[in-house]
C-alpha cells in the first residue's frame, strides 16, 4: 500500500544490504518489496548525518522517527481549505455544548469532499499547541463490573413552563455512568437538596435494576458535610441510604476531577445528545421533560461504541447488571419532621416550602406533629393521622381537601354569580333580580361585586320587608343595581318614591344602551 511505513527491521535489512554493495534492484527482489521503496529509504539514510553503521544501531523507534518523521505530508488542496477554518474551529470550540464532531458535521455539509472525521480531528490537533499533560494513575480496565457508579450534577441547568402561571421553572440534571461499561443515566430535578438528590439516585437504581456496592459522589452539600481528601464526612441523610440499600459511599477528592473522569466525560455527552437535541422543544412539566431525557439517553446506550462491536447497553447487560446488588423491596424515601400549629384558616403551613395545607377545622389552634417526603405531607394531631396530602412545591399556594373546610369556608370559596342570584331569589324575588341584572349588566369582573352583593343580603335582614322591597323595585324601575343606590334609598325610606305598578318594573333586561344621566332622576 502505497505511503504505508515498514517495519524497521526490514529497513535495516535494506540498510545493510546496501552497505555491502548490494543494488538497489537486487534489494527488491530479495526483500520482496518494490524498487521505488528501497530507493526511497536508501536516499533517506544517504541524507541523514549519521553514518550507515550509527543508523543500524539505533533502536527500532528512534531510526523509524529518523526515516519518517519531520517530512512535509503530500499535497492536497483539501487542507488548503481547512487550514483557513482552524482558527474558526478552535475559537467554536470554546462554547458551551460544542463538540469537535459537531464542527466536522458543519464542516463536511459545506465541503462534501473534505476530511473524514479521523483526518479532521488530526490537523485539528496538530494545529493546536500540546499541553502537558499529568500522567494518569486512572485505568478503566481495572475497574471491577458492578463495583461502583459514578454520579455528580451537570453545570447547566433545564427548564419546563409551569401551564398554569407560565413560568420558566429551571431544573437540575443528574448524572451517574457505571465505568466498567460506561453506561449512562440523567434525570432532572427540582434541586440539589438532599431529598431531590436521594430521589434522583433512587430512580438511577431503579432504572439500572440493581444497586453498585460503592457509590462514587461528587463533594455535593447534599451528599457531604465536610471535604478532605482522607476522610470526608458523608452527610447522615446519604448514610441512612447507603445502609438502607447496602452499599457505601466514597467522596472523591476535593479538586481531583480524574477521580470521577467517566461521570464528567458523560456530563459532556449529556449537554451533546440531550441538551443540544432537545434544545428546541418546550415542556410543560418536569415529568414531560424527564420522559425526553429517558428517550435520548436511552439512544445514547443503545448507540454503536467507536472503538467497539457493541453498545453501552449490551455491554452493561452482559457484564454488570447480573453484579449488581439486588434491589430493596421499599425504596428509600427522606423524611422530615416538625411541629407546627394550625392556623385559624384550619392550614398548617409548612415554611420550608412556603405551602399551606389543610387540616380538618375542628383542630383549629391545636399543635400538630408533621412527617413529610418529597412526595407526601403526613399530618398528625394527638397521635392519629388526621390529613395526608401531595407535597405542593408552590410558594404561598394552598393544597385544601374540601372536607376539612368548615361549612362558612366552604361557602366563602365556592362563591360565583349563580350562588349571589341563588341566595337572593331565595329571600326575595326582587333582590334576586337586582342581583341578577347587576351581573349581566358588569364589565369588570363579577369577582368586584361579590362584597356588593353581601351587603345587600345583609340589609334585607336588618330592614323593614316592605322598605326593601320598595328600594329593590324603585331600582329595578331605574335600572341602578349597586350596593350604594339601594343603601340610601332605605336610609331616606325612599322618600319621594311613588307607588310603582308591577307593569313599569321590567321582567326582562333591557336590549338598549344603558346610557344614564341627570334626566333620569328628576
Amino acid at each position: 500500500m502505497a505511503g504505508k511505513i515498514k517495519d524497521m527491521s526490514n529497513v535495516k535489512q535494506m540498510l545493510r544490504l546496501h552497505q555491502n554493495g548490494v543494488s538497489n534492484r537486487q534489494i527488491a527482489k530479495e526483500l520482496s518489496v518494490d524498487k521505488e521503496t528501497v530507493n526511497r529509504y536508501v536516499k533517506r539514510a544517504r541524507r541523514d548525518p549519521l553514518s550507515l553503521n550509527e543508523l543500524l544501531k539505533l533502536d527500532d523507534p528512534v531510526l523509524q522517527h529518523r526515516m519518517t518523521g519531520g517530512n512535509p505530508a503530500y499535497p492536497d488542496n483539501r487542507f488548503e481549505v481547512l487550514k483557513g477554518k482552524l482558527s474558526y474551529f478552535e475559537k467554536e470550540l470554546e462554547r458551551k455544548h460544542v463538540t469537535l464532531k459537531t464542527l466536522w458535521e458543519e464542516y463536511i455539509a459545506e465541503e462534501p469532499d473534505g476530511y473524514s472525521l479521523t483526518q479532521f480531528r488530526y490537523h485539528f490537533r496538530q494545529h493546536t499547541k500540546a499541553r502537558r499533560k499529568i500522567p494518569s494513575s486512572i485505568l478503566k480496565d481495572l475497574y471491577v463490573p458492578g463495583e461502583k457508579l459514578f454520579i455528580d450534577f451537570a453545570g447547566d441547568t433545564m427548564e419546563y413552563i409551569e401551564i398554569e402561571t407560565g413560568e420558566i421553572v429551571k431544573v437540575q440534571v443528574f448524572v451517574a455512568c457505571m465505568p466498567a461499561t460506561d453506561y449512562g443515566f440523567a434525570m432532572a430535578v427540582r434541586s440539589q437538596k438532599s431529598e431531590d438528590f436521594i430521589y434522583a439516585l433512587t430512580s438511577c437504581f431503579q432504572a439500572l435494576g440493581g444497586v453498585p456496592k460503592i457509590i462514587v459522589s461528587d463533594n455535593l452539600k447534599s451528599a457531604v458535610i465536610k471535604t478532605d481528601p482522607y476522610e470526608p464526612q458523608i452527610n447522615r441523610i446519604m448514610e441512612d441510604m447507603a445502609n438502607h440499600y447496602g452499599c457505601v459511599v466514597i467522596p472523591a477528592r476535593p479538586r481531583r476531577p480524574k477521580d470521577k473522569g467517566l461521570v464528567e466525560n458523560h456530563v459532556k455527552i449529556v449537554y451533546n445528545r440531550v441538551y443540544a437535541q432537545l434544545r428546541n422543544r418546550k415542556f410543560f412539566s418536569i415529568e414531560e421533560l424527564n420522559r425526553a431525557i429517558a428517550e435520548k439517553m436511552l439512544a445514547h446506550n443503545r448507540k454503536r461504541m467507536q472503538q467497539h462491536s457493541y453498545t453501552r447497553e449490551e455491554h452493561f447487560l452482559a457484564t454488570e447488571k447480573d453484579q449488581l446488588q439486588p434491589l430493596t423491596t421499599e425504596r428509600f424515601e427522606v423524611r422530615h419532621y416538625t411541629n407546627l400549629k394550625v392556623g385559624l384558616n384550619g392550614c398548617i403551613y409548612l415554611g420550608r416550602d412556603k405551602h399551606y395545607y389543610s387540616v380538618p377545622y375542628v383542630h383549629i389552634g391545636e399543635q400538630a406533629h408533621v412527617i413529610y417526603t418529597r412526595n407526601i405531607v403526613k399530618i398528625y394531631i394527638k397521635g392519629e393521622c388526621v390529613a395526608k396530602h401531595l407535597r405542593g412545591y408552590k410558594q404561598g399556594a394552598y393544597t385544601l381537601e374540601k372536607s376539612h373546610l368548615a361549612s362558612n369556608t366552604q361557602a366563602y370559596r365556592e362563591r360565583s354569580p349563580q350562588y349571589y342570584i341563588n341566595r337572593g331569589r331565595a329571600v326575595l324575588a326582587e333582590l334576586g333580580q337586582v342581583i341578577e341584572y347587576m351581573f349581566a349588566t358588569a364589565k369588570v369582573p363579577a369577582e368586584t361585586f361579590y362584597r356588593g352583593c353581601d351587603g345587600l343580603l345583609k340589609l334585607q335582614r336588618v330592614t323593614d320587608p316592605a322598605l326593601f322591597k320598595k328600594a329593590c323595585e324603585t331600582a329595578l324601575l331605574y335600572q341602578r343595581y349597586r350596593y350604594g343606590f339601594i343603601e340610601r334609598l332605605i336610609k331616606s325610606k325612599c322618600r319621594g318614591i311613588h307607588e310603582i305598578n308591577e307593569e313599569q318594573i321590567p321582567q326582562t333586561f333591557p336590549s338598549h344602551k344603558n346610557i344614564r344621566g341627570k334626566r333620569s332622576f328628576k
